[in-house]
């Protein structure tokens, strides 16, 4: 009788497990072949000396962070982490904020996108987007499977990543109808932008050079500076944005975020900026900083506010 009991529980545990790991699983973002990918002698690295540093990006992935069905409000974010086009700051600015939407009822999914400075990407600049763009279909095309509205999907980018968010954000499309893929067919448009201390421009006077070179290289042409300055890609059809930004910033200038929001009011675009005296470059949550703190309750205002429109 123990025994069973101890096997009962075990059981149980298992169950248990089960139940909580899918809630969180990774995910390629291609089962066949990855578009703009040669073969190339390089490794995926991990630095996980303070914070999770992933470079050298092979096999781009998601990772689906879901809150109970109990919670789920029905949005969902894509988080693109920063690191400058060469690395991306996989948990400080991806996993720790999908945890934190999740404990808000958003569905969030962290993507590890291939890195323009990567061997193997054919056309170095081309990777990042495309990465987005797929991981934008993918969460739709898998909405209702994951309790998510297909209207509710949201892009979220830091530093570097909120250009790549913001990339996205001006350069979607509503599905490619010709293709035989399912996911390729599905709309990559975000429903909104939620951009972090983000580098909108390639303008030299306020981009990060970092940023700029890794992704365009030393001595990139007018046509490639301007396709990535995304301050000259709104559209009418650029969908809403929330923007936090410090004005100290001494990495990416708050000007990029200026500029932006000024592109988007001419537009007509719906636009929440929050500026901070304080706080410099790269703070994730910012925890420990009591004013700056405050910014992801203000995206969560935000998010309910444009959820209620």
């Amino acid at each position: 009788m123990k025994n069973m009991k101890k096997i009962a529980g075990l059981l149980v545990f298992i169950f248990l497990l089960i139940m909580v790991e899918a809630q969180n699983f990774t995910i390629p973002l291609w089962e066949g072949d990855i578009p703009n990918l040669r073969e190339a002698d390089e490794i995926e690295n991990a630095d996980t000396t303070d914070i999770v540093r992933i470079s050298k990006v092979q096999r781009p992935t998601i990772s689906v962070f879901l809150p109970s069905k109990k919670n789920t409000n029905g949005q969902a974010v894509v988080i693109c982490p920063g690191g400058g086009y060469v690395r991306l700051a996989y948990d400080w600015e991806g996993t720790d904020i999908a945890k934190w939407l999740n404990s808000k009822g958003i569905a969030a999914i962290v993507l590890k996108y291939r890195l323009p400075g990567t061997a193997s990407s054919t056309v170095g600049h081309r990777s990042p987007l495309l990465d987005a763009q797929r991981a934008m279909r993918m969460v739709r095309l898998h909405a209702a499977e994951w309790n998510i509205d297909s209207r509710k999907i949201g892009i979220m980018g830091f530093s570097a990543g909120g250009h790549l968010a913001s990339t996205l954000g001006t350069h979607f499309d509503e599905g490619i109808s010709e293709s035989a893929d399912a996911v390729d067919r599905t709309s990559c448009r975000p429903d909104f932008m939620i951009l972090m201390y983000p580098v909108i421009s390639m303008d030299s006077v306020i981009t990060h050079k970092g940023s700029m070179y890794s992704l365009l290289g030393k001595n990139p042409g007018d046509e490639l500076i301007n396709l990535y300055s995304n301050e000259l890609q709104v559209t009418e059809n650029t969908p809403p944005v929330f923007i936090v930004h410090s004005i100290d910033d001494k990495a990416v200038p708050v000007e990029n975020s200026l500029r932006f929001m000024k592109s988007l009011k001419e537009k007509g675009i719906s636009c929440e900026m929050h500026l901070y005296p304080t706080g410099g470059h790269g703070y994730s949550l910012a925890l420990g900083d009591h004013h700056l703190s405050t910014w992801p309750d203000r995206c969560i205002d935000w998010l309910k506010w444009i959820d209620n429109r």
